[in-house]
């Protein structure tokens, strides 16, 4: 039986890209002793689409290249953490209702038409060092934004994070949005966010200082950002295929994607969460439950909500 010591010599590499053994390597009867993921899932789907970014334009509707909105239903270019909060439990399109935090995307287009998900979207919240036991949880109102308007093809191809670029069908590794998808197919991106914070700042003048990807060597946080807070990875797949010629972002080209997430969750629930499955070296869905160790139990009710929590 594989030991955690073992699984913890995993390359880093190995770990940043998440490429841990899968549960069909393991038996069941030893899925307490190995630690094959550590991380839960955050389903939401899109609320609304407008041009506006609370984090890069806050109160200045209109200003922005259009977003398409998960997560909390009020955001708008005037949100705050505390209209976030006001919006009430369930004002959310995630499934857990004590999720109010906003997650936004540049919208996607084929020529003209707006192009939705149109189905329920992931959000992974992983660890990004090797150490998952150190990571806490998000404090209220941390804001920023994972990627860059301005990137080229280069950049985005070799960013920090471990992303998997554009895939439809059966390609892989695009850079850019692909000219074609075998029909009926879906348009994906994977893509990975910066996982450690300075410990002070809830965001920063370019909305992206204030935290820091993990050193790729070692998987650790640098010292100046030395705080392990959970790794989002948003998995997006829109409804487009065929000929992809005209399919592009609001912000332009495929490589320019980014997103931005602002934190409004319940610290209760959050913290829930993060001690059970990402301390836990659990691969949670979003109940808190998974799937391979289920004795382990879940952390959310049938209602998406603490225990005691109608």
């Amino acid at each position: 039986m594989a030991t955690k010591a073992a699984l913890l010599a995993c390359t880093a590499a190995t770990v940043l890209a998440g490429a841990f053994l899968t549960a069909a390597t393991w038996s069941p009867a030893g899925a307490d002793d190995l630690v094959t993921h550590h991380e839960f899932q955050v389903n939401c789907s899109p609320s609304h689409h407008q041009p506006d970014d609370p984090i890069v334009f806050p109160g200045l509707p209109g200003a922005s290249h259009d977003h398409t909105f998960l997560g909390n239903k009020t955001t708008n270019a005037a949100t705050t953490l505390q209209s976030l909060q006001a919006a009430g439990v369930g004002n959310t399109t995630c499934l857990a209702p004590d999720d109010l935090s906003a997650y936004w995307f540049p919208t996607v287009y084929n020529g003209n038409q707006v192009v939705l998900p149109n189905f329920a979207q992931v959000v992974y919240y992983k660890s990004g060092i090797l150490d998952y036991t150190k990571v806490v949880p998000f404090p209220p109102g941390l804001r920023y934004v994972a990627g860059s308007v301005t990137a080229t093809q280069d950049e985005f191809q070799h960013a920090p994070g471990a992303i998997e670029g554009w895939e439809c069908g059966d390609s892989f590794h695009n850079w850019d949005v692909p000219v074609r998808c075998v029909a009926g197919s879906q348009l994906n991106i994977r893509y990975q966010a910066p996982s450690c914070w300075d410990g002070v700042h809830l965001d920063s003048a370019d909305h992206k200082s204030h935290l820091a990807y993990p050193d790729r060597a070692t998987l650790t946080c640098p010292a100046d950002h030395s705080v392990a807070v959970p790794m989002l990875e948003f998995k997006m797949a829109f409804p487009v295929s065929g000929d992809m010629s005209g399919v592009h972002l609001a912000s332009g080209r495929g490589y320019s994607w980014h997103y931005d997430f602002y934190n409004a969750w319940d610290p209760e629930t959050l913290a829930a969460l993060v001690k059970h499955c990402i301390n836990g070296g659990l691969q949670c869905d979003p109940r808190g439950f998974d799937l391979y160790k289920p004795d382990r139990g879940s952390v959310l009710g049938p209602n998406y909500r603490l225990p005691g929590r109608p």
